[in-house]
Formats: C-alpha cells, structure tokens, sequence
C-alpha cells in the first residue's frame, strides 16, 4: 500500500498518539538470540535505523520505551542506557500490567501506539490507539492489528512505523545543506 493511502486509512489514530511502546524479540530485533557466556544475558541483533527512529520519536516529543518479556541486562543497556529511552518494562511474559501503568501516568489507551509480534501481544495490540506487527508474525497476531511492515523485525520495521506517525503528523526532520 502506499504511503498516501496508509496516511488516509490511519492518519486519525496516528494523529492521537503520545507513547510508543515496542516489544523487543522479533519487532526491534530480527527474534534471534544466542548465548555468548558473558553476564549480559542473550545477545539480539538490533538495526541502528531502528533505534535512530526512537530517538528521533523522542526528539518530537513522544514519549517511547519497550515493553518485552524478556528479562536480560542487555536488553536495559541498549534501551535504558544506550538509547536514553522513557521507559523499560521487562520480564513478564503478561505485559498488560506495562500497558496499565501507561495509562496511569495518565495516557489514554487511544494514544498509545504498540507494536509487538507475538501471541501474548495480542491484548496490548488489541488495547492501543494504533498497533502494528511485522511479517514474520502469527496470522492470529496479522489479523488484530492496524499495520502488518513490510520490513521484517529487527531490520528497520520499528522505522517504518516511525515514519508513519512522522508523516501523519507532519513532523519532518530539517537537514541542513552543505555550506562552503
């Protein structure tokens, strides 16, 4: 689909939110994980474009974090520490807890966006303003959601979604020229 007709079908709920909320395995990383021996716990492989695209939602004035079931200290060092994000809620494979406390800091579930790529994503897909999955997911998982990527998890689809509410917004990046 194209971004033209994506911003006609979803501007409206696009245009209402203030959080984002990603789940990590599978959505911000491609769901692989390995063991390498160190404290750190699983490893993941992330996308640089992925975490950019957080910052740069946070730079608009988003507020933006994970909520992942996972529950290793790489997944705070690159998140919390690395990336500066809002919040981090992990380990707890049952996330609606994450999602309540949103919503008592007082968000509406009408602005919260979250994308997640598995069954026990389902109710906070379900819940949120606007909700997102990529192509590796579940079909029970493809059929509650507004957006399925074209990207696949963990190689820029958390990008494309930010620029999905860059765009319904209007928010655009200025870049500067090269001056001589």
């Amino acid at each position: 689909m194209e971004l033209k007709s994506l911003i006609e079908e979803h501007g409206e709920k696009l245009k209402k939110i203030k959080v984002c909320a990603f789940d990590v395995d599978g959505v911000l990383t491609d769901g692989r994980i390995w063991w390498d021996g160190e404290e750190v716990g699983w490893n993941r492989y992330s996308h640089s474009s992925d975490g950019y695209g957080l910052k740069l939602l946070q730079s608009f004035g988003f507020k933006v974090g994970v909520i992942t079931g996972g529950n290793s200290l790489g997944v705070t060092k690159r998140y919390k520490e690395n990336l500066g994000l809002d919040f981090v809620f992990k380990g707890k494979e049952d996330k609606r807890d994450a999602f309540k406390e949103l919503m008592n800091q007082g968000h509406k579930a009408d602005e919260i966006l979250y994308m997640g790529d598995e069954l026990f994503d389902i109710p906070l897909l379900k819940k949120a303003g606007f909700c997102a999955t990529v192509p590796g997911a579940p079909l029970r998982v493809k059929s509650v959601v507004d957006y399925v990527t074209t990207t696949p998890g963990g190689n820029g689809a958390v990008r494309e979604v930010v620029d999905l509410i860059c765009e319904a917004n209007g928010l655009v990046v200025e870049i500067p020229d090269f001056e001589d």
